[in-house]
């Protein structure tokens, strides 16, 4: 049990029967009346944020989230399946568990399935992946001088915005949390 007076930023808890992780807290103490702990939490199944104040010795359940890698096997066009390299378990999940997280994630890479009691919420890819352009527009010599940028379509799928030196079968390192282009490799 977590008291309010001990909230952190990144706790996870259970507060009225939902899954919450604490996103920003601070400690009030008025000039007249009690102390209370002002939160603001996000509901980690809905996305939600709420804002909501407590007393410092209410009480709450910590929870357990489960985070294990798994590597992404195949899409058969209505679930993604997942392995366990330990287990050699297999789960399958919908795109609507899935949502936007597989678009940086090629086959056979490593990602972690966020589950609390055994309901999966979240897939959690790597931070940094290396994609190639299958397609652009070819860049125009001499058009550096200016900082921008043409969409490029990965081997995923997926349309980031790149340089126009970029072509078609180089491969670049990406940020799968920002969905931006950093490097070539």
């Amino acid at each position: 049990m977590i008291s309010a007076g001990d909230f952190r930023n990144g706790i996870t808890l259970e507060i009225d029967g939902n899954v919450c992780q604490i996103v920003e807290f601070q400690h009030v103490k008025p000039g007249k009346g009690a102390a209370f702990v002002r939160t603001k939490y996000k509901n980690i199944i809905t996305g939600s944020v709420v804002e909501r104040s407590f007393r410092p010795t209410e009480k709450f359940p910590t929870a357990r989230i489960d985070r294990i890698d798994m590597e992404y096997l195949y899409n058969d066009g209505d679930f993604y399946n997942f392995m366990n390299s330990e287990t050699y378990e297999q789960i399958a999940l919908t795109s609507e568990q899935v949502g936007d997280a597989m678009k940086f994630v090629k086959e056979n890479e490593i990602v972690k399935i966020c589950s609390y009691n055994g309901n999966v919420f979240a897939i959690e890819p790597p931070l940094f992946v290396e994609l190639e352009v299958t397609e652009t527009e070819p860049g125009l010599a001499g058009n550096t001088a200016q900082n921008t940028n043409k969409p490029a379509i990965v081997e995923t799928g997926a349309q980031v915005m790149v340089p126009l030196f970029v072509n078609i079968g180089d491969k670049l390192k990406i940020d799968t949390r920002t969905g931006e282009y950093l490097s070539r490799v």
